[in-house]
């Protein structure tokens, strides 16, 4: 209770001592084809009133009686300003048009060039990335990736050659929550980590949040990847695509019910299938993913709007009839925006999400089925009380069926043994308020706190083990196994099985120093009751995903972050510096041959333990001119410690910290985009990590004819250093014989200098010498490629 006291007794006492204030409220969209713009800030010019809009492109301003200019302005687009008499409340829609006169720019920051009102915010550790930027970026094969681009920003890093997982400051993967118009995604890769889930062009904006997490969201500890899809083209027909050498795309925007309305259709595909035909070694195998994008709107009046947007996509493998897999994500999401009044804004979401895969081993002779499935609510509310306070508040609840699958054998003389593993139901809830508080003229704050619960369900029985133990220590072999089952405890549906709540409070601070530059502070805690069990580095359709329950207590963490942020000629520069500290309890890990696949008790392969992470980022930006770009450096430590407990024994490695498998002492990333002339735009990337950790064996020897493998402790070594360069040209012809289309050519080399970087070091035994040796395994060397885009 003590929180919410503090909270309301600083909210009310900044309401009640309110002047004769009038509101100016609306939306924000584009003039060209009617999207809402998100980010773009208004304020009144002359004074520190402003707002940014939200994710709708809805703004509110409170302010006192007077006659002021409002200003508009977004990177991009044209400066507005209007005069405004405000002697009554004030609705007012405004177009925004795009500044043809200035280079395309990244915008990788909170904010445009309002600098106060950037600088002022509380808000850290969050970049904000438009298409247009993705697209500059060069990427595998030719296929631009919002992944692979937000992995060139400090704290930030990559999982290995090729994949399209991401950590953030130490953060496993399992530790991002990542939304495609507020619907999970549990697997972000097609191509096993190749590419990622996103297409570019069905994608307006990405916002990710680096820990500093808004009160809003919860479910993980590390980030928040927050991408929203274009609503369509309300203005015009407008179809756009693209043709690369082994994937093309396709998206068709238009206008509906007579403009109140409109839709996006955007479909993407591979053909890599038909070159593999043409090879005799490769004819029998296929390797392909498709995905598919819909968004749909419709106004029904000016205060009320209706979305539904959908994902499908699918990934499908096979390897000589050996080897075969499908995987693959959906969901969808049905929105309902409302505006009560001038000051209070509210969205109402009903949200699915499915994530499923089937494994098929010849080899084996076995196939396995398993799916992830959720049903999400939530409904949020945003109340711009004044000019000095914005409250944002709502409600969730999440409903999970997890579904660890089905073993079946392939055919009557196979080996494996029918399995058919139990369901894990649960539900989360959650409740939080947030406010960003403009306290004096340089301090600003944002405070909230969030509440959340979480039900393991039943419908299942629950293994008893003697002394509660689901793993035990054997003091001969010095080796963990499985502890003693007892028997089992059934749950009928809807029982609950365990029952978990924590408060979940939320700070940020921010000081102007100067009109250019400013300090920022944080403070944020998060709880995340779903856990990714993997003993692979990358995301793999083989992830099992688990509940907390009676064994496995949910993740809890703690972060501390303090920054510096500087403008230079009128934000043509920007320098940034951000440094963190992040303890987690309860992160789990797997004990040494833990068997994680077709496992019905995962609870005896696992101990449970704490994590660490820490770091200094430093970011410098050229926003303005023909050439813009960025440098980032990253100083980080990630690493972790798993404890004996009621297992007995010494834990992993000894319950020493050991480093975490996604530590990255150095990352450095340099990105430029240079404009030469109109026709041509070159860009390049230079990325440099220091190698992922590993475990290798230190030696063998023989006991009663078998040879036994030491190793070294846990992550203990390193792969060599990770880098690589990207290069890139786009070449846009001259539009004059048709202005209505509009094409260019992308020429792009990944990994210039043909880098071998190391996906991994295996060792083994040759059966010719009998000498030990290690396989080094590179993904890619050199990969030009040529992509077509077109607009029309």
């Amino acid at each position: 209770m003590k929180y919410f006291s503090v909270f309301f007794f600083i909210l009310f006492s900044s309401i009640i001592f309110a002047q004769e204030e009038y509101t100016i409220r609306g939306t924000i969209s584009d003039q060209a084809n009617g999207e809402t713009v998100f980010g773009t800030t208004i304020y009144l010019k002359g004074t520190t009133i402003g707002t940014t809009t939200n994710e709708y492109g809805f703004y509110s301003i409170t302010a006192p009686k007077g006659e002021y200019t409002l200003v508009v302005s977004y990177l991009g687009y044209k400066e507005i300003q209007k005069e405004i008499s405000l002697t009554q409340d004030i609705k007012l829609n405004i177009e925004v048009e795009e500044d043809s006169s200035i280079l395309d720019e990244i915008i990788i920051t909170a904010t445009d060039d309002s600098k106060k009102l950037n600088i002022r915010k509380p808000q850290m550790g969050v970049v904000t990335l438009k298409a247009e930027t993705i697209k500059l970026a060069p990427a595998v094969l030719g296929e631009v990736d919002l992944i692979k681009t937000i992995q060139l920003l400090p704290g930030v890093s990559n999982n290995g050659e090729g994949s399209a997982g991401f950590n953030v400051r130490g953060g496993a993967v399992d530790q991002n929550l990542v939304l495609l118009d507020e619907a999970i995604i549990y697997n972000t890769s097609h191509f096993f980590g190749l590419f990622s889930v996103f297409n570019n062009d069905a994608i307006k904006n990405v916002k990710l949040y680096k820990g500093d997490i808004p009160a809003k969201f919860g479910g993980r500890t590390a980030s928040v990847l927050d991408v929203r899809q274009k609503d369509g083209n309300n203005k015009e027909l407008e179809i756009n695509g693209g043709i690369g050498l082994i994937s093309s795309r396709l998206a068709v925007e238009a206008p509906l019910f007579k403009k109140k309305g409109s839709f996006l259709l955007a479909g993407r595909s591979t053909y890599a299938q038909l070159f593999m035909g043409l090879s005799d070694e490769l004819k029998n195998d296929k390797i392909s993913f498709y995905d598919l994008n819909l968004k749909t709107n419709y106004e029904v009046n000016e205060n009320n709007k209706i979305y539904l947007s959908s994902y499908f996509g699918r990934d499908v493998l096979n390897i000589g009839g050996l080897l075969k897999s499908n995987y693959g994500n959906v969901s969808a999401n049905l929105r309902w925006n409302h505006i009560f009044n001038d000051k209070l804004f509210s969205n109402v979401s009903l949200i699915y999400s499915k994530y499923d895969y089937q494994i098929v081993l010849d080899f084996v002779q076995f196939d396995w089925i398993s799916e992830i499935t959720n049903y999400n609510l939530k409904y949020d509310f945003g109340y711009y009380a004044s000019d000095k306070l914005k409250i944002d508040f709502g409600a969730s609840g999440i409903s999970y069926n997890l579904n660890p699958g089905e073993i079946t054998p392939t055919t009557a003389t196979s080996p494996i043994n029918p399995l058919k593993l139990d369901q894990k139901r649960a539900f989360e809830g959650g409740a939080y308020v947030s406010v960003e508080h403009k306290i004096t003229d340089k301090l600003t704050a944002r405070y909230g706190l969030r509440y959340s619960m979480f039900n393991r369900l039943g419908g299942q029985s629950i293994t008893n083990y003697a002394n509660n133990q689901p793993v035990v220590y054997n003091q001969e072999l010095g080796i963990y196994q499985d502890g003693e089952a007892i028997g089992e405890t059934p749950y009928s549906t809807g029982e609950t099985i365990k029952q978990f709540g924590n408060f979940e409070p939320r700070l940020g601070l921010s000081y102007i120093l100067t009109d250019n530059s400013s300090i920022k502070g944080s403070y944020t805690r998060t709880a995340q009751y779903l856990h990714l069990l993997s003993n692979t580095a990358s995301v793999t359709p083989l992830d099992v995903w688990t509940t907390s329950g009676t064994f496995i207590k949910p993740q809890l963490s703690n972060q501390y972050a303090l920054g510096f942020y500087k403008k230079f000629n009128n934000n043509a520069y920007s320098f940034e510096a951000e440094t963190y500290y992040k303890t987690t309890e309860n992160r789990i890990d797997y004990i040494d041959g833990a068997d994680l696949i077709g496992n019905n008790t995962i609870e005896t392969e696992i101990l449970n333990g704490e994590a660490r992470a820490y770091g200094l980022e430093l970011m410098f930006r050229k926003n303005k001119g023909r050439f813009t770009g960025w440098v980032s450096y990253t100083l980080a430590k990630s690493e972790q410690r798993s404890f004996g407990g009621n297992a007995g024994g010494p834990g992993i490695n000894n319950g020493n910290w050991y480093n975490t498998p996604h530590d990255r002492t150095h990352d450095i990333s340099i990105t430029g985009v240079y404009k030469l002339t109109d026709k041509w735009i070159f860009s390049a990337n230079a990325v440099y990590q220091t190698g992922r950790p590993v475990t290798y064996p230190t030696g063998q020897y023989e006991y009663e004819g078998f040879s036994v493998v030491v190793y070294d402790e846990r992550n203990a070594n390193r792969l060599p250093a990770y880098h690589r360069m990207d290069v890139s040209a786009t070449y846009k012809p001259n539009r004059k014989p048709s202005k209505q289309w509009k094409g260019e050519w992308v020429f792009s080399i990944y990994n210039l200098y043909n880098r071998r970087n190391a996906a991994s070091i295996t060792f083994s035994q040759n059966f010719n010498t009998g000498a030990n040796e290690a396989l080094r395994t590179s993904i890619f060397g050199i990969i030009p490629s040529v992509t077509y885009n077109f607009k029309f």
